[in-house]
């Protein structure tokens, strides 16, 4: 989940294009990151090391890792151990962007650590499966501070992306948050919760991301915006909240209760409510909640 985030900072620092990630993100998952991008990210070999290696393969006819240790740049022991990380996203990620020219080794070194200095993170951190980290970075990059239930907030959207992840796919960017008085809706699935969790969740989009989102779920293409596109989304949006209402019993024994889920096609959307605008390969799909 931290490659979205990374992403988003990529975009937002004017180091890709929105097409260039979005390319990147859906290419990423035929990538697997090479033992140059693993070397970098772990910090045993500079980028300019890495390009002499490089360099040097033009010439000698061996394996990246076996010229490294040779020229004194790694260990097999190093070279084993990176080859072991190449499953991580958000390296997979770097590997498509250099790979298609859009940034450089040095390039992708100096944002990389530039955007773990800035949030705080080390490796373990992105190997992390617990969600710690990445709950203290959605709750910081959606600005929950003050939010009588931030907690709950932040838990309900870090399940959000997971869902989003698991049942729509990892293509996507988050663009950056916004805390909206009202705005107009396209083409909407709407659900609230009562009880321990008080909100309106709102999923919105152009007839066109509408109908691909609804496709990715059902698993097959529809076309129109149609009473098919509606009942999927609508799964969805009720597949969340009834998963994040198990997760809050179980772990909290508080109890939460879904409404019956609406639908509207043109309107207002009412907030405050903040907004998650997702871009995928697609188009533009925001969640909007308010609490």
């Amino acid at each position: 989940m931290f490659t979205q985030f990374f992403g988003n900072y990529l975009l937002n620092k004017g180091l890709v294009s929105s097409a260039q990630l979005s390319r990147a993100l859906s290419d990423q998952k035929n990538t697997r990151a090479k033992l140059g991008v693993l070397a970098i990210n772990a910090g045993f070999m500079t980028a300019q090391q890495v390009d002499e290696v490089h360099a040097e393969q033009q010439r000698v006819d061996m394996r990246m890792g076996d010229l490294a240790v040779r020229m004194g740049y790694l260990t097999n022991e190093q070279v084993d151990m990176l080859l072991s990380q190449q499953g991580m996203a958000h390296l997979a990620l770097g590997q498509t962007l250099i790979e298609s020219g859009v940034m450089t080794n040095s390039e992708f070194a100096d944002a990389l650590n530039n955007y773990k200095a800035e949030n705080s993170l080390t490796d373990i951190d992105f190997a992390d499966k617990t969600g710690n980290k990445i709950n203290e970075i959605i709750a910081h990059f959606y600005n929950f501070e003050g939010e009588p239930q931030k907690d709950l907030l932040t838990e309900y959207v870090t399940l959000l992306f997971k869902n989003i992840i698991r049942f729509i796919g990892d293509d996507f960017t988050p663009l950056s948050p916004e805390k909206i008085p009202s705005t107009r809706s396209s083409f909407s699935a709407i659900q609230k919760t009562e009880g321990a969790f008080v909100s309106t969740t709102i999923f919105d989009a152009a007839e066109s991301a509408y109908i691909s989102f609804a496709s990715r779920y059902a698993g097959e293409t529809l076309t129109d915006a149609d009473e098919m596109a509606d009942a999927a989304n609508g799964e969805f949006l009720n597949l969340h909240n009834g998963l994040f209402t198990v997760n809050v019993s179980n772990e909290r024994s508080q109890e939460i209760k879904l409404l019956p889920q609406e639908f509207q096609k043109g309107g207002t959307i009412q907030g405050p409510a903040y907004r998650i605008a997702l871009v995928f390969p697609f188009g533009t799909v925001c969640f909007y909640i308010a609490v």
